[in-house]
């Protein structure tokens, strides 16, 4: 069957928030497992940077790992800090804002 998680060290007591790291003026991005019905990514945001407003076909499970993000959900923006989680439903608009330094884990059912 192969690698179902990839880009990430197998057997080992990680800290996520360690597997990406932050560049100026970007957004940075790491897969760590997709497939139809799953997606994992690991994310990190320069300050001030962002993933415009969009919609997806899943539920989005969002983690802040790092900083402080804005999400924006419906029109309504929630301020997540480290280790706060927030859900952006399917098919609704939704964005997100690295109000610092922000680096997240994107959590998506499909």
């Amino acid at each position: 069957m192969g690698v179902k998680i990839k880009n990430i060290t197998h057997s080992e007591v990680l800290t996520l928030k360690e597997q990406i790291f932050y560049q100026e003026g970007q957004v940075v991005s790491k897969t760590l497992a997709q497939n139809s019905a799953l997606s994992i990514t690991l994310f990190s945001f320069s300050k001030g940077e962002e993933i415009s407003t969009h919609k997806s076909s899943g539920d989005a499970f969002v983690t802040c790992l790092d900083g402080v993000g804005k999400i924006t959900i419906d029109g309504i923006e929630y301020l997540l800090h480290e280790g706060e989680s927030i859900v952006m439903p399917s098919e609704h608009p939704h964005a997100v804002y690295a109000q610092e330094a922000f680096k997240m884990l994107l959590v998506v059912v499909f």
